[in-house]
């Protein structure tokens, strides 16, 4: 007789969760502290390791931390010696700047030094310029009473400055510069007198007869003769030696047709036994210029021209002022 199966499918009971394999490996791990050390694994290309460091976890920041501060440290120093490098550089280049413009500054001094003196040695040359014209004309020849000694350029000892080698050269320039403008008042004062002077030849030709004692052409005595007697062929022109004005155009005393000319400074020139004047009396006559052609009037042997110069009314040897 069959008997009736029991199906545990069919008996009701609790429904079972199928189990997570990963979870019960999960839970059957212990659970790990945090980490306490740090490793450094040395392996071969392969992969194979070689030799494993450990070291603790502070070891291991304080030596991060000590690479850092040493790479910053180092990073700072390099840009300091960089920067040290390129001041050395410049520094080379300040120093032989420095030492040129040293060179120049000691050259320029040394220049300065010798222009003084030789601006000193003007000295004597301008006293042997002022000396013929007395003390009164010479610049400061007004009272300046001082005193003291005073050590000449050549006799200063020591170095100087190039300041106060600048301001004795700036003092002596000054001095130079006061005597050179005096100087030149001089001369044009000078050349002014000298234009006035009857300093070139009326004409040119041999002199028959100088000024002085001679043997009296008329008699057998001597006579002074006032003048120069100078040859010259008949109308040869007579040139005035230097400007003035004419006080006399035609026969005077034994001169025969004569000019005088005043050049003022009391000099007067007189130009006797002329054939004929070419002006007359109050006419201003320049340097060169014709007053009269040569002749034979008056007293006279023959042709020839009588050139005389009266000094404050007095004849004087024409020579002395015969330099052209």
């Amino acid at each position: 007789m069959d008997q009736p199966q029991a199906s545990v499918a069919s008996l009701p009971g609790p429904e079972v969760e199928p189990v997570n394999p990963l979870a019960v490996k999960a839970a059957g791990r212990p659970r790990r502290p945090g980490r306490q050390q740090f490793s450094l694994l040395i392996v071969r290309g392969d992969g194979t390791r070689v030799i494993r460091f450990n070291f603790p976890r502070p070891a291991a920041l304080a030596a991060f931390a000590g690479v850092a501060v040493a790479v910053t440290t180092f990073g700072a120093l390099l840009g300091d010696w960089v920067q040290l490098r390129q001041l050395t550089v410049e520094a080379r280049t300040f120093k032989a700047q420095i030492a040129e413009q040293h060179a120049t500054i000691d050259s320029f001094n040394r220049r300065v030094v010798e222009l003084r003196t030789e601006m000193t040695s003007w000295r004597d040359l301008h006293a042997r310029i002022w000396e013929p014209f007395g003390p009164e004309l010479q610049p400061g020849g007004r009272d300046r009473g001082v005193g003291g000694g005073a050590l000449r350029a050549d006799r200063v000892t020591g170095r100087l400055s190039p300041k106060d080698e600048l301001e004795r050269l700036s003092e002596s320039v000054t001095e130079q510069g006061e005597s050179l403008k005096a100087l030149d008042r001089l001369v044009a004062r000078a050349g002014k007198a000298l234009a006035a002077l009857p300093s070139r030849w009326p004409i040119r030709g041999a002199v028959n007869s100088e000024y002085g004692m001679r043997q009296s052409p008329w008699s057998s005595g001597t006579e002074f003769h006032s003048g120069l007697d100078i040859r010259a062929q008949l109308g040869t022109p007579i040139r005035a030696p230097a400007g003035g004005t004419v006080t006399i155009a035609g026969t005077y005393q034994e001169y025969g047709i004569t000019v005088i000319v005043d050049h003022g400074q009391d000099i007067k020139s007189v130009y006797g036994h002329l054939s004929k004047t070419n002006v007359k009396v109050g006419d201003r006559v320049e340097r060169g210029a014709v007053v009269g052609w040569s002749g034979n009037t008056g007293r006279s042997t023959g042709a020839h021209l009588h050139y005389e110069i009266l000094v404050k009314g007095q004849s004087v040897n024409p020579r002395a002022y015969l330099w052209d």
